[in-house]
């Protein structure tokens, strides 16, 4: 007998005809044997409803109440299917984040998941009982109701996997698995039958919708197996998994884009000591992700600092910054919001040589311009304009041999 833990994503539990899906899906788990642990989101769309309401009470909405509001989205998907699982004769038992013993920091919004009792679980799972368990939030020590950020239902269902120790968490959604690149940019993309914990944390962070960051950096600190696979269809998914030889065979395992990217300049920076520690410290106190950074050469004893930080932090970074600014005697703060990041990834970088400089003269043959580079032992980013990202995924595709991979195998040598 095998402890597998479902997570549906909102689009798996859009309507009540997909509901009575999913209980299909999990019955027949059950039937086979297995103990169930199921993960949901909310409905598709219900989240960015309850965001719009808020924002039509007031512009900034206080982010307790946030959290309390957009703590009931998941609420609804578990309670009708447990109705619905118990109406089949299936002994079903939902529960909230706070009702398993998710206990998670303070900060409201993006919460951070500091302990998983799953004392309940254990008894529903002794009883015989599928706990149906509200994703994306959980409890603060104070007793407030937090959630854990956009994609937080993987993070709920990993946690809750490595909790009790899982055999497998399986993570249900609209696509049936971890591909080279966006198929609806990339049409000659091609599904990967494996992708380590490394490369798979990559593509998140660098735009692949398919899993939460946090929830990737879970799982490998646990080492739980993560299946991503289709709620639409039968198949094999993509297993995530820890890095083996064969990955590092293949230089690049896919390429991704984010145009979910914003560049603050701020122009004029006193060049001494202490200056970026001061920048960037506000900004993490903020809990504002910064991305790419870069300082040009000092000229009469100023410089200019540029670095990216998510779209969604911009308002509230811009804000931030020009008070900095203002503090250290900065002349002026800049902003440049019409710009993405396009990225390689691969374990195989490690072994490769020569990946950048390919990456290079493809963006450059496209007459691609770019603004940034970070990179890291296994990815190469660039910032280039936003209206070529999707010129650059197709062109980096294709020149690395990503394009002709029969389907379930991992790319070619590039």
């Amino acid at each position: 007998m095998a402890l597998i833990v479902h997570k549906y994503g909102g689009t798996s539990v859009g309507t009540i005809e997909r509901i009575h899906r999913v209980a299909d899906r999990v019955a027949q788990a059950q039937r086979a044997g297995d103990q169930v642990v199921v993960v949901l989101s909310a409905m598709s769309g219900e989240t960015d409803r309850l965001v719009k309401l808020a924002h039509q009470i007031t512009p900034t909405p206080d982010e307790r109440e946030m959290d309390m509001l957009l703590s009931t989205g998941e609420r609804v998907t578990i309670a009708l299917l447990a109705m619905e699982l118990r109406g089949r004769g299936v002994n079903a038992r939902s529960f909230t984040g706070r009702q398993v013993g998710i206990i998670t920091d303070s900060v409201h919004t993006k919460a951070r998941i500091a302990r998983v009792t799953a004392d309940r679980i254990r008894e529903a799972l002794g009883q015989g009982v599928i706990p149906v368990v509200a994703g994306f939030q959980g409890v603060n020590e104070q007793s407030d109701v937090t959630t854990l950020g956009r994609g937080g239902s993987d993070l709920t269902a990993v946690a809750l996997a490595a909790a009790l120790k899982a055999d497998r968490c399986i993570i249900f959604t609209d696509v049936d698995g971890v591909y080279t690149a966006d198929p609806n940019i990339v049409p000659a993309a091609r599904r990967l039958d494996r992708v380590s914990y490394e490369e798979m944390l990559e593509m998140a962070s660098l735009g692949a919708k398919v899993l939460q960051t946090r929830s990737v950096e879970f799982a490998a600190k646990f080492n739980v197996p993560v299946e991503v696979n289709s709620s639409f269809k039968e198949g094999k998914g993509t297993l995530v998994t820890r890095e083996d030889a064969d990955m590092e065979g293949v230089a690049i395992a896919g390429v991704t884009g984010d145009r979910n990217q914003a560049k603050i300049t701020i122009i004029g920076v006193p060049d001494k000591p202490g200056i970026a520690a001061k920048i960037f410290g506000r900004v993490a106190e903020a809990s504002i992700n910064v991305d790419m950074i870069i300082q040009n050469m000092s000229q009469a004893a100023l410089t200019d600092m540029s670095f990216t930080v998510p779209r969604a932090d911009l308002r509230k970074a811009v804000s931030l910054i020009q008070d900095v600014a203002k503090d250290i005697d900065a002349k002026s703060v800049s902003v440049t919001e019409a710009i993405a990041k396009v990225s390689l990834i691969g374990v195989g970088m490690r072994s490769h040589s020569g990946v950048a400089a390919k990456m290079f003269q493809v963006l450059s043959r496209e007459g691609v311009n770019i603004m940034m580079i970070s990179t890291s032992e296994i990815k190469i980013s660039c910032v280039i304009d936003e209206k070529y990202l999707e010129l650059a995924m197709r062109a980096l595709h294709s020149a690395f041999g990503l394009d002709h991979v029969p389907s379930g195998e991992r790319p070619a040598k590039g």
